[in-house]
């Protein structure tokens, strides 16, 4: 959009390119080069006019000094036109979203805890499976996983000695104080932020509950309560270990759907672009603060998002 109102206002466009770097394609239409960089980052408008880019456009093929002057107001409408048109893309992608939705896991939105690991700090601080976390460390939760209003985030991004843990149990809110743990740093393993330990609640229940369930009652006959087809059938089973493959571990002989039930949400575009601003900005502001567990190191480029 940036090239369309450089032309109304009649400012030269000398190269329109894709990606940066060497190019791996380039084509001269009515006096535009178009081009294809070797390097998949963002793109680039070539406008002599404008303040020089030599370096990363590469050197103008036009004398500027020949060229005829443009006014300030000008450039500031051609500068203000590529992140405008930018962020209208972003609220027709987000519009797209809102109508068709994206599927969402319970397990991400829930705020219930469905298990806390062994001695870890949220056990220590007496948290419990089925406790409602309604705010971390000051701030209110809606969601377990993900930006902003997240448990896992607001523990991230926590800077005390303690993370106070506000929730709901019996009808009750009660407050714990939970010293996080946080892995070793080697280098640049993006596992040293801090972690409390704990997994959110979700239908079915916890993988690893009924797994340690099982290793500590290896012998004992299990029920489990199920819906089918919208009946509820209580099914005994015994654990037996698969002595066919030499392992003595007792198994139940079932693969969990580890995204437990998954709904479709229906956020609308204001609220997207609001909530991708927001995180940018408080990732920024985890960067840059010292005392963040927060690096440059737990940011992925373009391979990491890919994947």
């Amino acid at each position: 959009m940036m090239t369309h109102i450089a032309r109304v206002i009649l400012i030269i466009l000398e190269v329109l390119g894709v990606w940066f770097g060497k190019p791996i394609w380039k084509k001269t239409i009515n006096g535009v080069q178009y081009s294809l960089g070797s390097l998949p980052f963002g793109g680039f408008v070539a406008l002599p006019q404008l303040a020089p880019m030599d370096i990363i456009e590469g050197k103008a093929d036009v004398e500027r000094e020949k060229l005829p002057r443009i006014s300030a107001i000008d450039k500031i409408i051609v500068a203000f036109a590529g992140p405008f048109f930018s962020l209208l893309l972003a609220l027709v992608f987000a519009g797209i979203v809102w109508v068709i939705g994206h599927p969402v896991s319970e397990s991400d939105m829930t705020t219930t805890i469905g298990y806390v690991e062994k001695a870890s700090p949220a056990e220590k601080a007496g948290l419990q499976p089925g406790d409602k976390i309604l705010e971390v460390d000051g701030k209110p939760v809606k969601r377990f996983s993900g930006m902003n209003d997240s448990v896992i985030w607001n523990v991230v991004r926590s800077e005390g000695l303690t993370i106070p843990f506000k929730i709901e149990r019996n009808g009750k809110q009660l407050t714990f104080d939970v010293v996080p743990y946080k892995a070793e740093a080697r280098g640049w393993r993006r596992k040293s932020v801090r972690q409390v330990l704990i997994l959110p609640a979700q239908t079915p229940i916890v993988e690893i509950a009924l797994l340690e369930y099982i290793s500590k009652h290896p012998n004992e006959e299990l029920v489990l309560h199920v819906e089918r087809n919208g009946s509820k059938l209580d099914i005994p089973v015994k654990p037996t270990p698969l002595l066919t493959a030499g392992e003595m571990k007792p198994r139940i002989g079932i693969q969990w759907d580890t995204s437990g039930i998954v709904s479709i949400q229906h956020p609308n575009p204001i609220e997207q672009v609001y909530n991708s601003v927001t995180s940018t900005l408080k990732t920024i502001g985890a960067v840059a603060s010292p005392k963040s567990d927060v690096k440059l190191q737990h940011l992925s480029g373009p391979i990491g998002i890919g994947r």
